[in-house]
């Protein structure tokens, strides 16, 4: 279709707004008078939508003169306001939630009641990576910092293989400055793939480094066992195997055992409370616990569909 048969067929009252003019409307509607920044990319559009909504733009020439004048003119959001109300209903929903998968007592289990467990035992020092779908997104609302820059995880662009680098990264600052204090790296089963042979650095450094591998069998989902063998004797995996399913009972923890750390594989809640404090008390070495769960184990259910569907 030529270009002016798409100008003709569009409406106009239909035109997408921008990202910029978005979160212009949604400062507008906030009673927002004020904004302050310092003109880059993307800087420079919202300034642009918000002054066409009649909101001050005042340019910085730099962050540290920004600093300087938030701490002259000390703001913060007032906390009674409707923004503020709406988004505590919403937290408090949300965490009733979780707190209703991760008490559920079925085998395999789900993700929530893996990270519940997870929370309850680690250490308020630890710093945290995280990486994967699912496992990263979950984990995030599940798995708690309490000190700041003791969380790194891949990020909003979800870029797969940074885990075991960062927590490479932050285990040797920690074994250097604080002794004693450990890093846990939580990966999904296709993340752990994408730099597992980074286990054989963590070993050979000896880094205080507990990896958890949240296995579901695939990327996203997967399917157990008895589901794999069966459709194998439809045909060829090449030609029958779903593109997002891995091995199922693929066991990881051979991987740390294999260059001379802890592994450990685990399947229900008990054994993952009994291998993680074991892991944590063992200060000689690095340890890595296979955690398996419900291949088919999801996220609770979002407001919008574009959080939770997938982007393969």
């Amino acid at each position: 279709m030529s270009g002016n048969n798409l100008a003709e067929g569009s409406n106009p009252s239909e035109a997408q707004m921008s990202g910029a003019e978005v979160i212009a409307q949604s400062l507008k509607t906030q009673d927002v008078n004020y904004i302050f920044g310092i003109v880059g990319i993307p800087v420079t559009e919202i300034a642009l939508a918000t002054q066409k909504l009649g909101i001050r733009y005042v340019g910085m020439r730099n962050e540290q003169a920004l600093l300087e004048q938030f701490d002259k003119i000390p703001w913060q959001y007032p906390p009674e306001s409707k923004w503020w109300k709406i988004l505590r209903e919403k937290m408090k929903s949300n965490e009733a939630a979780s707190k209703e998968l991760a008490s559920q007592k079925s085998l395999p289990m789900n993700y929530y009641t893996v990270f519940y467990h997870v929370q309850e035992q680690l250490p308020r020092d630890c710093f945290v990576v995280s990486e994967g779908a699912n496992t990263m997104d979950i984990g995030r609302t599940v798995l708690q910092n309490y000190l700041p820059r003791h969380r790194l995880d891949a990020g909003t662009f979800g870029t797969m293989g940074v885990g075991l680098g960062f927590a490479i990264a932050a285990a040797v600052v920690a074994k250097d400055r604080n002794p004693g204090q450990r890093v846990i790296c939580v990966e999904g089963d296709s993340a752990f793939g994408f730099s597992g042979m980074e286990v054989e650095t963590i070993c050979r450094y000896n880094l205080p480094i507990v990896l958890l591998v949240v296995n579901n069998n695939g990327i996203y989902q997967g399917l157990d066992i008895d589901t794999w063998k069966d459709m194998l004797k439809s045909g060829d995996a090449t030609t029958v195997a779903p593109p997002v399913c891995l091995l199922p009972h693929s066991h990881y923890e051979h991987v740390m055992t294999a260059f001379g750390g802890k592994g450990y594989f685990v399947q229900t809640p008990e054994e993952l409370q009994k291998s993680l404090r074991q892991s944590l008390a063992d200060m000689t070495k690095p340890s890595l616990i296979n955690i398996m769960i419900e291949p088919q184990a999801m996220r609770k259910a979002q407001d919008f569909h574009w959080l939770t569907r997938s982007k393969i």
